[in-house]
C-alpha cells in the first residue's frame, strides 16, 4: 500500500514538473525576415517588453521566399501558443497570386492574435544618384528604360508590389532584385549593387541620418516625422499610398485561451506610451486590437490587393 501510494505521489510529482516545466518554455516569436530589418527591431522591441512582463520571449529569423520559409514553419509547428509567426500582407495573401504553389495555406492553417505595428512604404536611394525625388527618378527612368535596378526585401512584400504598381501606372520600369529582407537589401543599395530600394524608415534611418541614403518618396499622405524633408508621393503629382502593417499569427488549432492570452499581453505593451515612443524613435506606429479585428483587417487587405496583383499579370514563382 505504502508503494502505491509513493507511485501515486512520484506520479503526481512529475505530472506537476512536466506541468512546470511546460510553462517555463519560451515563447518563439519567428520574423520572415533577416536580422536588423525594421520588422526585426521593432519586433526585438515588442519581445523585451513581453518578457518584462513575464512572458520568456525568444525571436528567431527565418528568411526566404517571400516569408515562405517562416510561414510553413510555423503553420506546422505545434499548436500551443509558443510559436507565433510575425504575419504581413504577403504572407497572407499575396503569396497566394505570386507563387505557382504555397506549402501552406494563409487562411485554414493560421489563427489570428494581434495586429502589432504599421508604416508607410518609402523608395530610398543613395546621395550620389542623378535623381532627388521620386518626381526627378520618373524622368531619369524615362530618359534611360531599365537602367534603375531597384531592390525589395521580397517578392511579394508590398514594399515591391507597390512601386511595381507605380512603375506601370506612369509608364516606366525598373530592374527589380529580391532580397532575403530590408537589411541584405539595404547592404546592397550602399555597395551599389542596386539604385534604389523600396523599404521602411525603421531599417534605413540611420544611413538617411548619416547622409548616404535619401528618401525620395513616401507612400502616404503625410510626411514622416523622422524625416520630415522627405516629400510624399502626392505632393509630387502620384496619387500613392501603400502602407506596411504587422500582424502576430499562430497555428490554426492553437486553443483561444493561449491566443487571448497572448493577444491580452502585446496589447498591454502597446498601449505603454514609453513603448509607443520607441516605436515612434524608430519609424513604426503601434497598433493592437482583437483577433476578430485583424481577421476582418486582414480580408479586407486580401481584397485590395490581390486583385491588382491579377491585374498586373506577374509570372508565378517557384519557391
Amino acid at each position: 500500500m505504502r508503494y502505491l501510494k509513493f507511485i501515486a505521489g512520484l506520479s503526481l510529482g512529475l505530472i506537476a514538473a512536466l506541468g512546470a516545466a511546460h510553462a517555463e518554455q519560451p515563447t518563439r516569436i519567428v520574423v520572415p525576415f533577416a536580422a536588423g530589418g525594421g520588422t526585426d527591431q521593432y519586433v526585438r522591441i515588442l519581445a523585451s517588453e513581453l518578457t518584462k512582463r513575464g512572458m520568456q520571449i525568444i525571436v528567431e529569423n527565418k528568411p526566404g521566399a517571400s516569408g515562405i520559409v517562416a510561414a510553413d514553419y510555423v503553420a506546422k509547428s505545434r499548436p500551443d501558443g509558443r510559436t507565433v509567426l510575425v504575419s504581413s500582407l504577403g504572407t497572407l495573401a499575396n503569396n497566394t497570386i505570386l507563387f505557382d504553389k504555397l506549402p501552406y495555406d494563409p487562411v485554414k492553417d493560421f489563427a489570428p492574435v494581434s495586429q502589432i505595428a504599421y508604416q508607410p512604404a518609402i523608395i530610398v536611394g543613395r546621395t550620389d544618384l542623378p535623381y532627388k525625388n521620386i518626381k526627378e527618378m520618373v524622368e531619369y527612368a524615362k530618359l534611360h528604360p531599365g537602367k534603375i535596378n531597384r531592390g525589395s526585401p521580397g517578392s511579394a512584400i508590398l514594399t515591391n508590389l507597390a512601386p511595381m504598381s507605380f512603375e506601370k501606372s506612369i509608364g516606366i520600369s525598373t530592374t527589380h532584385v529580391p532580397f532575403n529582407g530590408d537589411t541584405p537589401a539595404l547592404q546592397a543599395l550602399l555597395g551599389g549593387q542596386i539604385d534604389i530600394d523600396g523599404t521602411s524608415i525603421t531599417g534605413s534611418l540611420p544611413y538617411v541620418r548619416s547622409g548616404q541614403l535619401r528618401v525620395l518618396g513616401v507612400m502616404d499622405s503625410r510626411r514622416l516625422s523622422q524625416v520630415p524633408e522627405a516629400p510624399t508621393f502626392k505632393e509630387m503629382g502620384y496619387d500613392v499610398q501603400a502602407v506596411l502593417w504587422y500582424s502576430l499569427s499562430v497555428p490554426a488549432a492553437t486553443p483561444k485561451a493561449a491566443i487571448e492570452r497572448l493577444n491580452h499581453a502585446v496589447n498591454q505593451v502597446i498601449a505603454d506610451p514609453e513603448f509607443v515612443t520607441r516605436a515612434h524613435a524608430i519609424g513604426m506606429e503601434p497598433r493592437g486590437g482583437t483577433p476578430e479585428e485583424l481577421a476582418k483587417f486582414v480580408r479586407t487587405e486580401f481584397d485590395r490587393w490581390v486583385p491588382l496583383l491579377q491585374s498586373l499579370n506577374l509570372p508565378k514563382q517557384g519557391q
